[in-house]
């Protein structure tokens, strides 16, 4: 039988598609905590393009960048696209999601309906895409987010995604845990993968801020499938066990060094002085950590602000440090230097291309990649997951919602039924 509007989790006909859909909805006069401002509503499944595919989602994963999207700060996504000529005065957010293809538009051929995918959420126009082959679609002006610079994201029951975000779920895996890793992990491998001369290779030395988190659980094992030698840093000493199972020779504890923030100025000789102390004593324990006297040849940053300093610091004579995002702040310093005279690189990234998705996407369904979910939710729990995310009260790796998956552990559209 098919009906205007199916309840989560009760699967319509294979390809169906109901008029309407339960959806997690931000507005603008909801924008605060997320738990007030995830709200479930019911509207209009999207029309699609020709390289538009609506996926039915089984599970999403939960990212920092909708808590961003519930604040409305430091953008209100609203208001940006509704200023570039898009009407929808509601956000549905969710950058990560495993589901099945439902419908494909006119000009898709990559996928068919009742294919089981991941989506990665990298959009661009597919326009400036063919006018500029030889560019990184990364780099194009019209690259954004999915399910945050972008609308209907995955915390619905139907998403719209183009169809070169579509890569094969990994069948040993879940519903949740293939929908928690692919921002997160390609994000990490492009870098890792994508920086020339200082794309990982076997014997690297790689220094991995928040090796617990989610970008850094997914580090550590990308670091480690390359050959390379993973050292993780993190801010408890319970999480030290967890980092070395996945592939970290060694971990540092932060909170055993008390000189972190911005570079004091040089001209401050006994603030500088400190500092320098302090930095020395760090990468020394890098040392420890490796059992041998070996600075690292590449630094994975995202804490930004109060680590920049050490990380440019302790990285090894013509090494990168490779930074995607600023967690601590966004005012980095560093001792130029330490960095003209070894010839460092300070070098942004920001998620990943189609090739590099799919490289880290090949590493988890060779079973290289481990997705690291600690915590899944129900359909209903949006907000909470959010709100949990915010306070900082989250757990090591990666989290997902259920949304038309029943219930934990299955697997496929026929289990699912």
């Amino acid at each position: 039988m098919t009906k205007e509007l199916y309840e989560i989790g009760e699967i319509p006909e294979l390809g169906f598609v109901p008029k309407k859909m339960h959806a997690q909805l931000i507005r603008p006069e909801r924008f605060g905590e997320p738990t007030k401002a995830f709200q479930s509503e019911v509207i209009e499944v999207p029309e699609l393009g020709p390289k538009d595919v609506l996926v039915y989602v089984m599970a999403a994963g939960i990212n920092y960048n909708n808590v961003w999207a519930a604040l409305g700060i430091p953008v209100n996504v609203i208001a940006a696209r509704n200023k570039a000529g898009e009407p929808e005065e509601f956000h549905i957010g969710g950058s990560d999601a495993s589901g099945i293809v439902w419908k494909v538009g006119s000009e898709v051929t990559n996928v068919k309906v009742g294919d089981e995918v991941v989506v990665h959420c990298g959009q661009w126009s597919p326009k400036e895409e063919a006018e500029n082959p030889h560019q990184d679609p990364m780099f194009l002006p019209s690259f954004r987010i999915w399910g945050y610079e972008t609308n209907w994201g995955s915390f619905s029951q139907f998403t719209k995604v183009q169809d070169h975000q579509c890569l094969p779920k990994p069948k040993h895996l879940s519903w949740e845990e293939a929908a928690c890793y692919m921002l997160v992990g390609a994000t990490a491998y492009r870098m890792l993968h994508r920086w020339g001369e200082h794309k990982i290779k076997k014997g690297d030395v790689v220094l991995i801020w928040g090796g617990a988190g989610g970008l850094g659980s997914m580090a550590i094992q990308i670091a480690k499938a390359a050959g390379a030698i993973p050292v993780a840093v993190v801010g408890n000493d319970d999480k030290i066990d967890y980092c070395k199972k996945l592939g970290a020779v060694g971990v540092i504890n932060r909170k055993n060094f008390d000189h972190w923030g911005m570079l004091p100025h040089w001209k401050d000789e006994e603030a500088y002085g400190t500092w320098l102390k302090g930095a020395r004593a760090f990468g020394k324990a890098i040392w420890e950590a490796l059992g041998e006297r070996k600075s690292p040849r590449v630094v994975f940053e995202h804490p930004g602000e109060t680590t920049v300093p050490t990380s440019a610091f302790v990285c090894d004579t013509g090494g990168m440090v490779v930074i995607c995002a600023g967690t601590t702040g966004y005012n980095a310093t560093i001792d130029l230097r330490y960095h003209w005279m070894r010839q460092k690189r300070f070098q942004g990234s920001h998620f990943a291309n189609d090739h590099e998705a799919k490289g880290f996407n090949d590493l988890v369904l060779d079973n290289k990649v481990d997705p690291c979910l600690s915590k899944t939710w129900t359909f209903n729990q949006t907000g909470e997951a959010h709100q949990l995310m915010r306070e900082n009260k989250h757990p090591h790796g990666n989290m997902a919602i259920l949304v038309n998956a029943k219930k934990s552990g299955l697997k496929s559209l026929a289990e699912s039924r």
